[in-house]
């Protein structure tokens, strides 16, 4: 694909775009959350789909390039009591497809995000990302965003 960014699209994405996010998803060599892009994890994923769809908070979106999904992020909105009610943008599942990385497609989607956010008049915008991703740090940081919080997580399955 030899496309410039000047095509590229930012949009809410569709049910008929899960087989091509799948497909990002497995392709991940660090995220190890079980994604397939098989047959049989399309009902997980048209449920998971379903529900974001159904949440007030929640959007999930996709870069798109000449008809192909070549990215996706999701945003979540809290509002927290901490700080008078403040709400901030949680940016999750930042993944561009691993034969359009370097082309600045990571940066159009978060710059997305972060207007969105503005746009909204939120207090902050938050992301979280694996210890082992240290080109994603090195490119958050490069986009603005500082180191200010340790995560921890626990599987609970």
């Amino acid at each position: 694909m030899n496309a410039t960014l000047e095509n590229l699209i930012i949009r809410t994405a569709r049910e008929d775009d899960l087989p091509a996010l799948a497909a990002i998803f497995a392709a991940d060599e660090i995220g190890g959350h079980g994604d397939t892009a098989d047959e049989s994890a399309q009902p997980d994923y048209l449920a998971a789909f379903r529900a974001i769809e159904a949440s007030p908070s929640e959007t999930l979106y996709v870069a798109e390039l000449d008809g192909e999904v070549v990215g996706t992020f999701q945003t979540a909105i809290l509002t927290k009591l901490v700080g008078r009610g403040a709400k901030s943008m949680v940016i999750e599942a930042v993944q561009t497809r691993a034969d359009m990385r370097g082309r600045g497609i990571g940066a159009v989607m978060i710059n997305y995000c972060l207007d969105e956010a503005r746009r909204q008049d939120l207090k902050a915008a938050q992301l979280t990302s694996n210890m082992a991703r240290l080109d994603a740090h090195r490119f958050y940081e490069r986009l603005g965003f500082e180191k200010r919080h340790l995560g921890f997580r626990m599987k609970l399955k």
